[in-house]
């Protein structure tokens, strides 16, 4: 028999005083990220786009006769290479911050604030837990927390591994503050203990492992939507159309699509077996709880649909035909799906993972 502790109120209460606190936080380093695309790379903008453009390979190569003595040398053409996804073999662009030493000094600012604003959240989500002596993902607002917290950690990681994510500062910073402005209003719970049928370790694995799972889908899925406005960028560069100002200006700055597309696919794919075992341990877990396996509970109906998606998604990046932005749309969907599965089932529709009302 599980006895259930009582609520540490005192902790509770700072675990709210922190995720207020980090959000104020995360507000300053949105005005940051802002300031570094702003002011980052304003007299290189120019010059970017006419690197794209030579490099787009617009025009057709060129074979060249050398004399040499008696004998005719033919030089190799050099030859313009394509990615998988269709996209042409251009440079990366400078980054949000331009390459210029005011835009750096802003990405510092930023990423300084980040690195703050991950500390006070990460403090709510282990005291929220310290209240109640488990595991602090037992209702939708909790859940919030923690799935904003490690999509933070996931960007802040990949940048200790010297990774080009920056561009990924200002959508995350804006996706935090929306995921903790309507968990803290509309979904927040009071902290509280769970039901006898949460009591298990696998809470500790199967929802941590989802919650790790959607954090990596949404910055693929960021890399996703961020490639499909940096490939038309790119091929309008190599059409000769010149792109607007928000395109001189920011798109410019981005990864090459291919870059960003290999980024996404690599990310998914790593992330996908780990979802497959998500759904294998909520299996299990429903065996202990319930005494069956699989009751295409809408929970567990769902995600198997975004299993079957990202699979979908998976497997027509390795078929002829299907990558590039087809490819691109897949990933999109399966996302969605993930998206439905964690607000709308649990928000509009009935069942038995409908525990604390939300």
């Amino acid at each position: 028999m599980i006895l259930a502790a009582a609520t540490n109120e005192s902790l509770a209460h700072t675990s709210n005083v922190l995720i207020y606190s980090s959000m104020a936080v995360y507000l300053l380093a949105f005005f940051a990220y802002l300031a570094e695309w702003v002011f980052g790379s304003r007299s290189k903008v120019g010059r970017t786009a006419a690197e794209l453009t030579s490099d787009a390979g617009a025009k057709a190569p060129v074979v060249t006769v050398k004399q040499g003595g008696s004998t005719a040398v033919l030089e190799r053409p050099k030859v313009v290479t394509r990615s998988a996804a269709g996209t042409r073999d251009v440079p990366d662009g400078p980054g949000a911050h331009g390459g210029t030493e005011k835009g750096d000094m802003y990405s510092r600012i930023a990423i300084s604030l980040t690195i703050l604003s991950f500390v006070l959240e990460a403090g709510g989500v282990v005291t929220r837990a310290l209240s109640v002596q488990r595991a602090p993902w037992g209702n939708m607002y909790e859940f919030s927390i923690t799935f904003s917290t490690v999509a933070v950690a996931i960007y802040l990681g990949l940048l200790i591994a010297r990774k080009n994510v920056n561009w990924l500062g200002l959508p995350l910073v804006i996706t935090v503050l929306l995921d903790l402005g309507l968990a803290t209003t509309v979904l927040y719970t009071s902290s509280d203990q769970l039901v006898p049928a949460l009591h298990s370790y696998w809470l500790w694995i199967h929802v941590s492992t989802a919650i790790f799972c959607g954090a990596a889908f949404y910055v693929g899925a960021v890399a996703t939507v961020l490639y499909l406005f940096r490939d038309n960028f790119e091929n309008k560069l190599a059409t000769g159309t010149r792109p607007g100002a928000f395109a001189q200006s920011v798109l410019s700055r981005l990864p090459a699509a291919a870059t960003l597309d290999k980024f996404s696919y690599r990310l998914n794919a790593m992330i996908f077996p780990l979802w497959t075992f998500t759904i294998i341990a909520g299996a299990i877990w429903a065996g202990d709880a319930w005494g069956r396996y699989w009751g295409w509970d809408p929970k567990e109906v769902w995600s198997f649909i975004t299993w079957v998606a990202y699979a979908c998604y998976l497997h027509a990046r390795a078929t002829a035909g299907w990558k590039g932005r087809k490819a691109a749309y897949l990933a999109l969907i399966a996302f969605a799906c993930w998206l439905f599965n964690y607000y709308g089932v649990n928000i509009f529709v009935t069942g038995k993972h409908s525990y604390a009302g939300v």
